[in-house]
């Protein structure tokens, strides 16, 4: 019989390295590792919901990143004074989804050759942009974007999506996120 103290020590440690092991990063055992991704691509409201509807994609946030000034409101972002752009922070499954799959959804949805805008929303704030986390996603959205301009007929005009490397992300206020989803619509425009 094990006395009532090692019975107490053994769950102790046992309670102290679960505790370990829920504070670190790294995925349990059996649980995918999850990436993350940044884009750009003008109202960062219809952005989200392409990529919320991607299999693979785990979760997303709509914000701010790329500017100047910490924690930005979205009043202060519309001035176009912060610097900042609207963006999708997007944490998906790599094994279920490619940062590759996820570029080519990123060119569909938008007009990568407008500058400072998108459709009838202008400004540096819906600038066309990825923010790349590793060397590895760089070299992937620059490889995506050459490909993309070579391409006979796609466009005829130059792709001014910006690749740059991921700044601090902003989430946006909470009344932002999944905005189309809580307001029963599917697109910006429909």
């Amino acid at each position: 019989m094990k006395s009532a103290t090692s019975i107490i020590l053994a769950a102790c440690v046992a309670g102290v390295a679960a505790q370990a092991a829920a504070t670190t990063n790294a995925p349990a055992k059996g649980e995918a590792k999850m990436e993350k991704a940044t884009f750009a691509a003008g109202c960062f409201w219809g952005v989200e919901a392409e990529f919320r509807a991607v299999k693979g994609v785990q979760d997303t946030a709509v914000g701010y990143t790329g500017g100047a000034v910490p924690n930005p409101t979205y009043e202060q972002v519309c001035t176009h004074a912060t610097g900042h752009a609207e963006a999708v922070e997007v944490q998906f499954d790599p094994k279920v989804v490619s940062y590759e799959q996820l570029l080519d959804l990123f060119w569909k949805i938008h007009d990568p050759t407008q500058l400072d805008r998108q459709g009838p929303d202008v400004g540096s704030n819906y600038r066309s942009a990825i923010f790349c986390h590793t060397p590895e996603q760089q070299k992937a959205a620059q490889a995506s974007l050459d490909k993309l301009q070579a391409t006979p007929g796609y466009y005829n005009r130059k792709i001014v999506t910006q690749i740059v490397a991921a700044a601090p992300f902003y989430r946006a206020e909470e009344y932002h996120q999944r905005y189309l989803e809580k307001h029963g619509r599917a697109k910006c425009r429909n």
